[in-house]
């Protein structure tokens, strides 16, 4: 039987809990006091914050990692302890708490050390396979320092957005019941937060972001040269104006193969290949951007090409030469690629705040130009096909999935770096064959569509090629390809035995919230690397995958590798 004194002062304490969690006095900001089991979950979130992920990290990313994934470790050890108290949950007594306690911290400490001793090894690992130059613990005041800063920066948040909700909660407990008024509180609380974060702020990072990147697309830089050539938008006979076309516009146009160049490799009878674009200054609205691409490819005759490709862009406006001069060098100048730009933002914002621009300008444009084609004889006009790289491979998927293609079958489409917002790709890997890798499926014998990576992967289909052939280029270390939101509590299957790909490292394991993290991270990194992994994708491949989704009459394995190395030592413009 217990006291009366005894039970009070449970009762008491009881209260003291529930008044804490609930309608406690405010916490100053500042407070000095941590939570044991918060502080060592921090040390192993720290350690795990150490591990490789798809891309090699520079010292500064790594702090970045490293000082949120801490902070999420000190969140739920501090969590999982108040609620524990709050219960009233009975933890073990004396000296068998002290001896656990300290095996537990002491393995937290020991994960830390050792992860720090082995990182920068675990690095060079990495940079090894992509040929980059090794990394020293010289990066160690670095990581510690960035780590440490932000680690605090959460700290003073998290605690200055408690002593929020611990004033709300008692200014509402004068007028309402205890838990009435923590009920109340909690929704009026998350319900602002929720939109400041998703209405105010992103609002405002997306204008401001337009208001830096909107003045540089109408530089006209040195480096950009405007075409003579009546087959090019932006030259004296063209209806879309130089002035007009955006900075990646004109790099465009005013870039690509010479007829000499093509005559070099190809032995003669080359022709100017025809680049039409419109910017977005070209006209008011995305309608009237098409039909300019329209009257450009009239003007220009280029339904009287032997191909035609309908090109989406990436958020700036940019087509990457790796992917269109394969095209014409194939082809001896015989095509048409026309493009029209959606947005001013480079690709890493784009991806977030463009997703219905991509979709509605790819759509009008294919089918403005698509339901002119219809129209045309079918054996003289050129073959249709699609091309976009990563978030222009999302406009392509919006055109595969339209009705229109239905009557009048494009004849190919090439996607490069498919971003994870891709639901076609999503879907088609899902239901990929048996004993093929998640990082380069085979789906359907390969009928109509195929996956491959720098290594040519095209030809491992059972079943013949179709005549409309859809290709996916990716590499397995693309975070741009393979993150997901799902990472947070869900193994991804290219990550297990037998699925992961030849570029990520043996040693990337999974972690709930930490993988995601991590790889999250990647993304702004994943164009900073050598050509061939991550988000850079190289000239051979993307000719590889042309020769596949083309199918040039009489195209050998051996003009392939001489292209090749032609492309290779043209030089690249690095914007």
């Amino acid at each position: 039987m217990t006291a009366p004194g005894a039970a009070a002062a449970v009762t008491a304490s009881r209260r003291h809990v529930s008044w804490h969690v609930g309608l406690g006095a405010p916490h100053r900001v500042l407070d000095t006091t941590f939570s044991g089991v918060g502080l060592t979950m921090a040390a192993w979130f720290f350690a795990l914050s150490l591990l490789p992920s798809l891309l090699p990290r520079a010292p500064l990313v790594q702090g970045i990692v490293s000082g949120v994934t801490v902070m999420i470790g000190y969140g739920l050890g501090a969590a999982a302890q108040a609620i524990w108290r709050y219960l009233g949950i009975p933890s073990v007594p004396g000296r068998a708490h002290r001896i656990l306690v300290a095996i537990f911290v002491g393995l937290g400490l020991w994960a830390a050390v050792f992860t720090g001793w082995r990182q920068v090894g675990w690095q060079n690992e990495i940079r090894t396979l992509y040929g980059m130059e090794p990394a020293s613990p010289s990066v160690w005041p670095v990581i510690i320092a960035v780590t440490a800063a932000l680690a605090v920066l959460i700290l003073v948040v998290a605690r200055g957005l408690r002593l929020l909700f611990d004033t709300v909660f008692r200014w509402l407990g004068r007028l309402l019941p205890r838990r009435i008024a923590v009920v109340v509180g909690l929704a009026l609380l998350l319900t602002l937060l929720w939109s400041l974060l998703t209405g105010v702020l992103v609002n405002g990072f997306f204008t401001v972001a337009n208001n830096i990147f909107a003045p540089r697309d109408s530089v006209v830089a040195a480096d950009m040269h405007r075409p003579v050539a009546a087959e090019r938008s932006g030259s004296p006979q063209s209806l879309s104006p130089w002035g007009l076309l955006g900075r990646q516009g004109r790099y465009f146009v005013g870039g690509g193969p010479s007829v000499a160049e093509l005559d070099a490799v190809n032995g003669g009878g080359a022709k100017e290949p025809i680049r039409v674009y419109a910017g977005l200054k070209s006209a008011d609205t995305v309608q009237g951007r098409a039909d300019l691409v329209l009257e450009e490819l009239k003007r220009t005759g280029a339904f009287q090409r032997k191909v035609l490709v309908v090109a989406t862009t990436t958020g700036t406006g940019f087509l990457d030469q790796n992917g269109t001069d394969p095209l014409e060098f194939l082809w001896n100048g015989d095509t048409a690629i026309a493009g029209v730009q959606y947005s001013y933002l480079p690709s890493w914002i784009s991806l977030l705040a463009d997703q219905d621009a991509v979709r509605e300008t790819s759509r009008v444009v294919f089918d403005t130009v698509h339901q002119y084609w219809s129209t045309l004889p079918a054996a003289s006009r050129p073959r249709l096909y699609l091309y976009g790289l990563s978030l222009g491979s999302l406009g392509v998927e919006s055109i595969l999935s339209s009705v229109n293609v239905i009557n009048e079958p494009i004849d190919g489409a090439l996607m490069v770096g498919p971003p994870f917002v891709n639901e076609l790709h999503s879907r088609i890997t899902a239901q990929r064959e048996p004993g093929s890798p998640a990082y380069l499926p085979i789906y359907e014998e390969g009928r109509t569509v195929r996956f491959t990576a720098e290594e040519n992967g095209l030809y491992r289909g059972a079943a013949p090629w179709g005549p409309t052939r859809l290709v996916y280029l990716q590499h397995a270390s693309d975070p741009i390809v393979f993150f997901s939101p799902t990472l947070a509590f869900t193994s991804p299957e290219w990550l297990a035995n037998g699925e992961r790909g030849p570029d990520v490292s043996p040693r990337m394991g999974w972690f709930p919230l930490v993988t995601m993290w991590q790889v999250l991270l990647d993304l702004p990194g994943a164009g900073s690397i050598p050509w061939g992994y991550g988000h850079l994708y190289t000239v051979s491949a993307n000719l590889e995958s042309w020769v596949g989704v083309t199918n040039p009459p009489g195209w050998t394995a051996a003009r392939t590798a001489h292209l090749a190395t032609v492309l290779e030592k043209r030089p690249y413009r690095d914007d």
